[in-house]
């Protein structure tokens, strides 16, 4: 996004944050609880193939733009956390400020597609 330049945030996408819980064993299963919907412009990035138990999985990262939100906000999102978009998922990597005046977050993401 260049200086001045606004997203088109017309994506609708809700912020889910991993869960840990209990198995009563000693361990523990992931599930993903949805924190709230935001709205972001995703942006194609590079892609790469890459192999997973036998098979191939296709990692397509994002840039994903978003209004910000402040710091410690638990709509804020945080690398570990995911965007769903319907049945497709958006894994966080990394979370910056794209503007100098801190309106607006781009969220670099991958998603995973099996072929």
């Amino acid at each position: 996004m260049s200086r001045g330049e606004e997203p088109h945030t017309r994506r609708r996408l809700v912020l889910e944050d991993p869960q840990r819980i209990s198995d009563g064993a000693g361990g523990y299963s992931e599930s993903w609880a949805p924190l709230g919907v935001i709205w972001g412009a995703l942006k194609s990035q590079t892609g790469r193939t890459a192999g997973q138990d036998g098979g191939s999985l296709s990692l397509q990262r994002y840039k994903i733009s978003l209004r910000a939100t402040p710091q410690g906000s638990r709509s804020r999102p945080r690398p570990g956390q995911r965007f769903r978009q319907g049945q497709r998922l958006f894994r966080i990597e990394a979370v910056s400020e794209s503007d100098p005046a801190g309106r607006y977050l781009t969220c670099q993401c991958i998603e995973e597609v099996a072929p």
